[in-house]
């Protein structure tokens, strides 16, 4: 049996990209650290490649237990993070891998599911949890202060209105709790109304709630250094990201693995310069093709980064320095 037999409702992102990039072999080891619906790991599948897969959800994990029967032994599901992947595959016996494929943010399997309260669009709880444990975003959203709550709109969502945003929040939990998606939908909608253009008021509040729920900036960053260790020389690491958060830190890491490590200025000149732990597989991000547009408007705001170990050892990982954001409220001082 083929892993085509499994079905495949969800067509994934980039994926003749993510192949071309990845350029899976017969019998090579991958990563597939957000297996979602399964759509690269059944790709790689299709290739002859033998698949780890990781999710936090466990309702992917559940959903592709037919995809593990029909893969001949060929794929085995892993539930946790995939910024752990580095211990996953520990677990396995599996020292090196291949290739490493990361498709970050949230699933469509999970956007429409309302029960699963990632979307504004249909009416469910507030909860936005990948992995079904923790605090959701209604506990974020009745509990954080009103400077924590701005920070988490300003940092994650880049909203522009954060502040104002905070405020309303506030205000209105004085009198109900937030439990349901349409109800803090509303209340975007009632501050800003439906704007001047198709970006709906409650979509940076939606995404920078999901990101602080589920640490999903900490993960990509754990998940990038994980991934460096664990691929021989001449394994390939595949990232396909939806926004500029994700992308930018993506692309920060890319550059700085790609060149002599170090840093340094002519008041602080290199001490110790690195080797390069990657080579780039293409200049710059792969986007969608116009075809996968029209069919697949999500892809629209896809990018896909991609790099080739070196044999240079891994480095150690500045989170700071690829530009993972800090939601803490900032301490008062001078303006």
């Amino acid at each position: 049996m083929t892993a085509e037999t499994a079905s495949a409702p969800h067509i994934p992102v980039l994926l003749r990209e993510v192949v071309a990039a990845l350029a899976p072999k017969s019998g090579e080891t991958i990563v597939d650290g957000t297996f979602g619906a399964g759509g690269y790991t059944r790709a790689m599948l299709d290739q002859g490649a033998f698949v780890v897969a990781i999710d936090r959800d466990p309702t992917a994990i559940e959903a592709g237990q037919a995809l593990v029967d029909a893969s001949g032994g060929r794929l085995r599901l892993v539930h946790g993070r995939f910024g752990a992947l580095a211990e996953h595959l520990d677990d396995l016996g599996i020292a090196v891998v291949d290739g490493v494929v990361l498709d970050i943010g949230v699933s469509s399997m999970q956007l429409d599911r309302a029960e699963r309260g990632f979307s504004f669009r249909n009416d469910g709880p507030l909860d936005m949890r990948m992995s079904a444990d923790g605090p959701s975003a209604a506990d974020i959203v009745n509990t954080a202060s009103e400077n924590e709550l701005a920070r988490i709109l300003w940092v994650y969502g880049e909203e522009r209105h954060s502040g104002r945003i905070a405020r309303a929040i506030v205000d209105d939990r004085k009198l109900q709790p937030f439990t349901s998606t349409r109800q803090l939908a509303g209340l975007l909608e009632r501050l800003s109304g439906r704007g001047r253009d198709d970006i709906h008021p409650a979509t940076r509040t939606f995404q920078a709630l999901r990101i602080a729920v589920n640490g999903e900036l900490d993960e990509l960053v754990e998940a990038l250094g994980a991934a460096e260790r664990v691929l021989r020389p001449g394994g390939r690491l595949v990232v396909v990201t939806f926004h500029s958060l994700e992308d930018r830190i993506v692309k920060r890491f890319f550059a700085e693995r790609s060149s002599r490590g170090g840093g340094g200025s002519r008041h602080a000149p290199i001490e110790r310069a690195e080797a390069p732990t990657f080579t780039l597989v293409a200049k710059g991000a792969v986007e969608a093709a116009e075809d996968e547009i029209a069919a697949n408007p999500r892809s629209r705001s896809a990018k896909l980064r991609a790099g080739i170990r070196t044999e240079a050892p891994a480095r150690a990982l500045d989170a700071a320095a690829l530009g993972l954001p800090d939601p803490k409220p900032r301490k008062a001082g001078r303006r």
